[in-house]
């Protein structure tokens, strides 16, 4: 299997209640595969997988399953802190009807080169479904380095890296050592034009979340080698794009969906709403981005 193209990291939309709003969420799936991303991501750090319970963690899967009806690629996010729990969620998974996996290092603590190959391989044997190995060391403090997927790369079932150490050598780091045995996605918006010069096949994204169809142009158009037409979109987004890498990215995120389409952007508990000046600041940056969208649309109209 071969994964290539837009992967949105999806959020999981909830009522003011914090309960999961499924309808809203089957919604932005649907928006999204109509808008032409290559494959669906439900339950990543974006979805705030780690304030679900299980039983929530399976039914946004379930309705996943059910509003993208085989039409792209249907990957679940894996999180978990022992190895048991993480290879019966694999399994789990799968008899949900998830094709992929996004696997996640050990929560449980900051593993060594042993434990990180030891947790990956054991994960990946545990269900038929492909991994896509998340590997950001800056948020979970792993780093699935080359020298550890050195260790993995006769594992048949690890496919794919999300590359997010922010460092962007990495990529040809990889390509260097591995040629094409790991599709490599970029896991960072901020990093997506550099990524794809490099040789980057696949983008987890999260604004893709808020403009979905330009996010899917600026992949295809940079991918196609037309940098001279990508490089104005990619400069418009790239201020939104650095709010994907903030800590409060669910936040910010959230709110640029709501902005851009209606999607209610209530997030759950520990998490709360941006207030004040830090609101009026993101909602800025959004809000520009919007303007100069519809800007370079009209652009393009007149010289149609």
């Amino acid at each position: 299997m071969t994964w290539t193209g837009v992967f949105p990291a999806v959020t999981t939309k909830m009522q003011a209640s914090g309960a999961i709003d499924i309808e809203a969420t089957q919604n932005s799936i649907d928006r999204l595969i109509e808008n032409g991303i290559s494959g669906v991501i439900v339950l990543p750090m974006l979805g705030e997988n780690a304030t679900l319970t299980q039983s929530e963690r399976d039914t946004v899967v379930r309705a996943a399953k059910e509003v993208v009806a085989g039409r792209v690629p249907l990957l679940s996010g894996l999180a978990e802190l022992s190895t048991d729990n993480a290879s019966a969620a694999a399994r789990n998974y799968q008899k949900l009807g998830a094709e992929g996996l996004m696997t996640f290092p050990s929560l449980a603590y900051r593993t060594d080169r042993q434990e990180t190959v030891a947790w990956y391989k054991t994960v990946a044997e545990a269900s038929d479904l492909p991994v896509m190995i998340y590997n950001n060391p800056i948020a979970y403090k792993v780093d699935v380095d080359v020298e550890t997927l050195k260790a993995l790369v006769d594992v048949p079932g690890i496919v794919a890296v999300k590359e997010e150490t922010g460092d962007i050598r990495r990529v040809t780091d990889l390509f260097n050592a591995f040629g094409d045995r790991f599709d490599i996605f970029c896991g960072v918006d901020d990093l997506i034009l550099e990524s794809l010069a490099l040789g980057a096949i696949g983008w987890v994204s999260g604004m893709t979340n808020a403009w979905p169809a330009e996010c899917v142009s600026l992949f295809n158009t940079a991918r196609g080698g037309d940098f001279a037409t990508a490089l104005p979109l990619y400069r418009l987004l790239t201020p939104a794009f650095h709010l994907d890498t903030d800590v409060k990215l669910v936040q910010y995120i959230k709110l640029a969906e709501h902005l851009v389409y209606g999607a209610p952007e209530h997030v759950r508990k520990p998490r709360l709403p941006i207030t004040g000046e830090e609101r009026a600041n993101v909602q800025e940056i959004i809000m520009q981005a919007i303007s100069d969208l519809s800007c370079l649309a009209g652009r393009k109209v007149g010289k149609g």
